[in-house]
């Protein structure tokens, strides 16, 4: 394999990496589950402040069908969803906690200057 397609593929992994886990809420998302293990829509809702039941409805079905969430309906009453991550999500961690150290390494840079 030449380099040009090392750095094509290279290129294709980051693209499709970014696009997976981009929007405004899919980190907090899968943050807040790795903290909080498995949650209810409404408790999701309540730790994402300021999204929107319709939002939070879309990026979870996003989750879901990227394989990085599971959605368990139960049997109560009223009936109630619960989400919890997959052992696939459970790689984000490390690109996450890579996120959020480089994030207040920047917030600290551009406060200092």
């Amino acid at each position: 394999m030449s380099n040009k397609n090392i750095d094509k593929e290279t290129i294709l992994a980051l693209k499709d990496g970014i696009e997976l886990l981009s929007g405004k809420w899919k980190f907090c998302i899968l943050h807040n589950l790795q903290r909080h293990g498995t949650m209810r829509f409404k408790d999701l809702q309540e730790m994402a402040q300021g999204i929107s039941p319709k939002v939070l409805s879309k990026e979870l079905q996003e989750l879901e069908d990227n394989l990085l969430i599971s959605r368990t309906v139960n049997d109560t009453k009223p009936v109630t969803v619960s989400y919890a991550l997959t052992a696939y999500a459970k790689e984000t961690e490390k690109v996450a906690n890579a996120l959020i150290k480089f994030g207040l390494k920047h917030r600290n840079k551009i406060k200092a200057k």
